[in-house]
């Protein structure tokens, strides 16, 4: 299963980015060409009922398997950046985090009214972001189909609060 291969690939690095946090690192999984297009086919095959027509990948660890699945599934790949990021004209939405806030933007002209997105990030942890990125999806009129992660830490609970925008939340690998 792919829930076992990934457990023994991701790298658990202690004390970073602080003490006391254990790190859930992915880039050991970017070693493996044939993992990361199992992850790929995994997610395809998840989210196979519904209606994808745009991938969302959020900064910046977001955008290595966001756009390999916009590849997979032929349909356009929208990156979510950090306020300030991007060149453009931008639409942007501001939130919480534990200490202070976040601001994060797209490009206006990324989602189209009605287009039904999936939102992909590696890490699921409080789902603050991944609200984020759903607001900008909703703000610019899309719909959000479900969200795809690679790891998602269960005692923090971030799929709860994306049920408010959809009921299809994957994640690969929970610890």
């Amino acid at each position: 299963m792919i829930q076992d291969k990934l457990d023994l690939v991701i790298r658990e690095v202690p004390d970073f980015p602080k003490p006391g946090i254990k790190f859930k690192d992915i880039t050991p999984i970017l070693k493996q060409p044939e993992l990361c297009r199992e992850i790929i086919l995994e997610i395809e095959k998840q989210f196979s009922a519904e209606s994808i027509d745009v991938i969302v990948g959020v900064e910046s660890r977001g955008f290595l398997f966001g756009m390999l699945l916009a590849q997979q599934l032929n349909v356009p790949f929208v990156t979510v950046r950090k306020k300030g990021k991007l060149p453009y004209n931008t639409v942007s939405y501001k939130y919480d985090l534990e200490y202070g806030t976040a601001e994060i933007e797209m490009h206006v002209d990324a989602i189209e009214p009605g287009q039904n997105v999936l939102v992909h990030d590696d890490l699921l942890a409080t789902g603050g972001t991944a609200v984020a990125a759903a607001e900008l999806i909703k703000k610019q009129g899309g719909n959000v189909a479900g969200f795809s992660f690679i790891i998602e830490l269960l005692f923090l609970d971030g799929a709860a609060r994306l049920k408010q925008y959809s009921n299809k939340v994957l994640s690969l690998v929970s610890y």
